[in-house]
């Protein structure tokens, strides 16, 4: 669970966070001072959690994380809790910032172990933050098993073992009841399985200013209406269903088209003015029988798709779900790819290409209308395999580069990344997602967007939160066809948050 607070929608990693430190820095503001904030928040939020007067043990590492700690546990000392600090390492050893915080503790300081929170109240983490680039060992291992175990636990910035640019684990890692982080969070925060050990993260503002941001140029977000609601494509006051856009989703065979159906309905709902599902003929009485404000045309072959597709109203396709993986497939991709049109890809038209992904690149990089690439993982492995083993925001963005596509890879943590480096990390999908057909809605809301002229990566990134919006609206019991149903509800709550841009809607002054 995540709570942005007042920390923005920007995520920076270890590096940036770094960076973002040393601007303030020479701006005048001392290191100290920023340490005596972070230190102050920590101590704020244990207080939260224990009580007033409750034993509280902080455990300190080597660095500044352990300095942040130190000032957590004098302030909470003067408060009135019953302070307990161990140290990983020696006093002597400590540096810079948290040297000088260390030698205002005027209180014993014990030996690291994992035993020592065990009698506390809570426990607060403070042994190593989002830089950390080694797998904890030895006694910083045992505290950090040790800390999984269902106490109260309070980590300082991430959990101690979690990569906070990754989110993976190093080692060992700390499972945390809550985590309070400085200025922005971390893509660990977000990314799994690092969000799970972070339990509810709060940022909390040191004196660091937001246009460092400026200097620094920050590419990662967390995936929120503030990345995109300025671009929604919000129907206008004297709009027509013509001017919404044409949406085509490319059927499957009559055995299965309820993959391009579900799709047909998303893109539907998410606006597009009319929706066009392209069958072959054997497909023809199945989708029509089911379909009743989507149309049907007869496209059974890449040639009459692709004169389908040389009406220029119809601006955006999609082509994947149930498709099949198959040269007929293959070929209506490519002709989909030569049309014009916005595209989506999905499913089986990424899986055809597993092994001529430079012919789809090629067939990418030869148009300039935007694509989406939207797979899964096992889909995503097959087409870049030379990536999986990359952490998985570099690997989305190495996908993105390599495609010059968009790419949405799918999970409970979906990577939305563009060509220009561009990446948002997604996580209010909920776990009733997982169900068939779930990932066609999906498609279809990227369809429906691009067919209204919402820009890729604005439009991949809104179809995820859309999508993981409309799960959680509905609840328990979600099967795929409650999406495009709850979607309604989801945009009217999104049209009246400030700067939605959503005016004229109803026509009543």
């Amino acid at each position: 669970m995540t709570a942005a607070g007042s920390g923005g929608i920007e995520l920076l990693s270890a590096a940036e966070m770094a960076r973002a430190d040393e601007l303030t820095i020479a701006r005048g503001t001392p290191g100290l001072t920023l340490m005596e904030s972070a230190g102050r928040a920590v101590a704020d939020e244990a207080e939260l959690m224990a009580g007033p007067g409750a034993r509280i043990a902080v455990l300190c590492g080597p660095g500044n994380n352990g300095g942040d700690g130190f000032v957590a546990a004098r302030i909470l000392r003067e408060r009135g809790s019953s302070v307990s600090l161990a140290l990983l390492g020696t006093r002597e050893a400590l540096k810079g910032d948290a040297a000088r915080m260390a030698a205002a503790w005027n209180a014993p300081i014990w030996p690291m172990s994992a035993a020592f929170a065990e009698e506390a109240a809570v426990a607060i983490d403070a042994l190593f933050g989002a830089g950390l680039a080694r797998p904890l060992e030895g006694v910083a291992a045992e505290v950090a098993e040790a800390l999984g175990g269902g106490r109260h636990v309070l980590s300082v910035d991430v959990p101690s073992g979690v990569d906070g640019s990754t989110g993976e684990i190093r080692g060992a890692a700390v499972k945390a009841e809550r985590t309070v982080t400085f200025f922005r969070r971390k893509p660990g925060h977000l990314l799994l399985p690092g969000r799970i050990r972070c339990g509810l993260t709060r940022v909390a503002q040191i004196g660091i200013e937001a246009d460092v941001l400026d200097q620094i140029g920050i590419a990662t977000f967390a995936n929120a209406p503030e990345l995109w609601l300025g671009r929604f494509p919000w129907p206008q006051l004297g709009s027509h269903k013509y001017a919404r856009g044409h949406a085509v989703i490319v059927s499957g065979p009559a055995g299965r088209t309820g993959a391009a159906r579900l799709a047909a309905r998303g893109a539907l709902r998410a606006g597009a003015g009319l929706v066009t599902l392209a069958s072959d003929a054997g497909a023809l009485a199945v989708n029509a029988a089911h379909a009743t404000a989507v149309m049907v045309r007869e496209a059974g072959d890449a040639e009459a798709l692709a004169d389908l597709l040389s009406d220029r109203r119809l601006n955006a396709v999609l082509i994947g779900p149930g498709a099949g993986v198959d040269e007929a497939t293959r070929r209506k991709t490519l002709a989909v790819l030569g049309s014009g049109a916005a595209v989506v890809l999905d499913a089986d038209a990424l899986t055809v290409f597993a092994e001529q992904r430079d012919e789809l690149v090629d067939a990418i990089g030869a148009g300039k209308r935007p694509v989406v690439l939207t797979p899964h993982d096992g889909e995503f492995a097959r087409v870049f395999p030379e990536l999986v083993k990359l952490p998985k925001l570099e690997r989305v963005r190495a996908a993105a580069s390599l495609s010059r596509a968009v790419v949405i890879l799918k999970g409970a943590d979906t990577v939305i990344a563009a060509p220009d480096a561009r990446a948002a990390i997604n996580s209010n999908a909920p776990p009733t997602l997982a169900t068939a057909g779930t990932g066609d809605v999906l498609a279809g809301f990227a369809t429906g967007l691009l067919a209204q002229h919402m820009p890729a990566f604005e439009a991949a990134a809104a179809a995820v939160w859309l999508h993981g919006a409309a799960a959680s609206a509905f609840g328990s019991g979600l099967i795929a066809e409650d999406l495009p149903e709850m979607l309604p509800r989801v945009l009217a709550d999104l049209s009246r948050r400030p700067g939605s841009g959503a005016h004229g809607m109803d026509g009543i002054a």
